[in-house]
């Protein structure tokens, strides 16, 4: 049996209904840094912040530790491998539609493979931008990871 914590809504990741909660999600991003001090960032094209561009990331699963999320959401959406360095920021995050979502973002680097789009049905494009020709609009959690890079 369900309590009042839980709401129905319809997902946007499949073509039904889900069940999920009232309180924040997990969204675990990660700012990956090239030697030129580049950043690889995705257009997303789905919410939440669709159209914006973002850092890598996704979903905490649950069980899952944290660096091991970013790690595989990277591999997943880049295909490459990565090295976590150190914690940005964590960024708290309401989206219009009601969702709310607490969001730690790390910095990472390449140890394997050459970044492409992996997963075209979630990003229109994953490419590099150097921190002076950053694209607009971007998504809030990208904008706090590069601010918190840009301070240290």
């Amino acid at each position: 049996m369900l309590d009042a914590a839980h709401v129905r809504r319809r997902d946007h990741r499949s073509r039904g209904y889900c069940m999920t909660t009232r309180w924040p999600r997990v969204g675990v991003g990660v700012l990956v840094v090239d030697e030129a001090d580049r950043v690889l960032l995705a257009q997303r094209l789905r919410p939440p912040e669709a159209g914006t561009w973002s850092i890598l990331g996704g979903k905490l699963e649950l069980f899952e530790r944290v660096e091991d999320c970013a790690v595989r959401e990277v591999r997943e959406e880049a295909g490459v491998d990565v090295h976590i360095e150190r914690l940005l920021c964590v960024t708290n995050h309401i989206v219009d539609d009601g969702e709310h979502w607490v969001a730690p973002a790390y910095l990472a680097r390449i140890v394997d493979g050459v970044p492409r789009n992996v997963e075209p049905q979630s990003a229109n494009e994953v490419r590099w931008f150097g921190l002076a020709e950053l694209p607009e609009p971007l998504a809030v959690p990208a904008r706090a990871a590069i601010d918190a890079y840009l301070r240290t």
